[in-house]
């Protein structure tokens, strides 16, 4: 089995170098940046913010997003949903908000909400509360999953065993305590299906909905540029998120990440090689990196060890 296809993650930014070296480039960059930020109230678009920096719009967004990692209307995004987040914990109305924000209506402000955190302005004022999530148990190609989403997408998925199962339950109870927890193992089942295909599937769009703090959500951006069959230490990590020293933070929030596999903690190793913690055990960790190694065929066995490379070369 395989992952294939687009993967869509609200928050996700795409795959770029992690330390670019500094220059006129990078300047227009950051002049950009500063300009986005010195006028959010005033939203400016694709064209304005091109035009400050001398470029045309065309390469001014190639350019935005390989060295900032998504593009400049994403940015404006996110800043306007930082900016909105104490606007609604003050009790603002959306209304409200969106005026203070200097967006054109509600639904603005709702779309970018989705785009972004991945749930709507109301839902975060409320912590989710009342908000239906379906979850269920279900096998997979590694062992079972439970599997839990909203209409939005899914809000995790870890792999459990006999051990695990009833933590795992807990778990999800706990980081959505105000929502509507449902049991649906058949939509459950239908989503898993669709993460683990073979490669030769049609490609579908699989939506994460996730949420967490700026530093777990900066994290999980950068897990998110690991490439597929590459590992990296949780200091090189540390380092790739701007913050070496704060390994032992990295580390945390690379175990509070809600959505296994998808999110790809299993791609950090120790300094020294180890195969370090994993939520779901050092076995399952070791099978998915063996699994995502370009040798390895599509599936493994029905019983979930993985088949036999057969002698390796020297």
């Amino acid at each position: 089995m395989a992952l294939r296809g687009l993967v869509v993650y609200y928050f996700s930014i795409t795959s770029t170098p992690w330390k670019p070296d500094m220059n006129a480039d990078h300047a227009r960059v950051a002049a950009a940046i500063r300009f986005i930020r010195d006028n959010l109230a005033k939203q400016p678009g694709l064209d304005e913010i091109a035009a400050h920096v001398g470029l045309s719009p065309h390469y001014f967004q190639r350019l935005f997003r390989r060295w900032a990692g998504l593009s400049p209307k994403r940015y404006l995004e996110y800043l306007t949903v930082e900016q909105a987040k104490p606007l609604l914990r003050q009790s603002f109305s959306v209304l409200a908000a969106g005026d203070e924000l200097g967006l054109t209506s509600p639904a603005r402000l709702h779309d970018q909400f989705v785009a972004v955190e991945a749930s709507s302005p109301g839902e975060y004022k409320r912590n989710w509360r009342g908000v239906e999530i379906r979850y269920g148990l279900v096998p997979g190609p590694f062992g079972d999953m439970l599997l839990a989403q909203t209409r939005r997408g899914i809000c995790l998925l870890s792999f459990v065993d006999d051990q695990t199962r009833a933590r795992e339950l807990d778990r999800l109870q706990r980081l959505y305590s105000l929502a509507v927890l449902r049991e649906d193992s058949t939509a459950a089942q239908a989503t898993a299906n669709a993460v683990f295909t073979r490669r030769d599937a049609p490609a579908r769009a699989i939506h994460l909905a996730v949420h967490g703090t700026n530093f777990q959500v900066s994290v999980w951006r950068a897990l998110l540029r690991i490439p597929r069959g590459t590992v990296v230490s949780y200091g090189q990590l540390a380092e790739g998120v701007g913050r070496p020293a704060a390994v032992r933070a990295v580390a945390n929030a690379v175990a509070a990440n809600p959505v296994n596999y998808l999110i790809p903690c299993h791609r950090v190793l120790r300094a020294d090689g180890g195969i370090g913690g994993y939520r779901a055990g050092p076995d399952i960790k070791q099978q998915l990196l063996d699994w995502e190694a370009p040798a390895l065929p599509d599936f493994p066995d029905h019983d979930g060890r993985l088949p036999d490379r057969g002698p390796r070369e020297s």
